[in-house]
């Protein structure tokens, strides 16, 4: 990365990096996405990037965390 370049304020993740989050596999972050419950972006190439804040806020427990049984302790 050059100097004239800079990082994106809100960085994509893989799914295997949201899987990694959630410890859930990477095909169960893929079927959230399908069933809607988590929002994701499609990259040119048709694969699944998810936004950093977005799972950040899952994770801390932001507005809507509660569905989540990965977010509340639940397993």
């Amino acid at each position: 990365m050059n100097s004239n370049q800079t990082r994106p304020s809100n960085p994509l993740l893989t799914p295997a990096e949201v899987a990694a989050a959630f410890r859930v596999d990477p095909k169960t972050v893929t079927r959230w996405a399908k069933a809607g419950k988590l929002h994701s972006i499609r990259t040119l190439g048709g694969h699944r990037r998810y936004l950093e804040a977005d799972v950040v806020a899952i994770l801390s427990g932001g507005p809507g965390s509660s569905a989540w049984p990965a977010a509340s302790g639940q397993t």
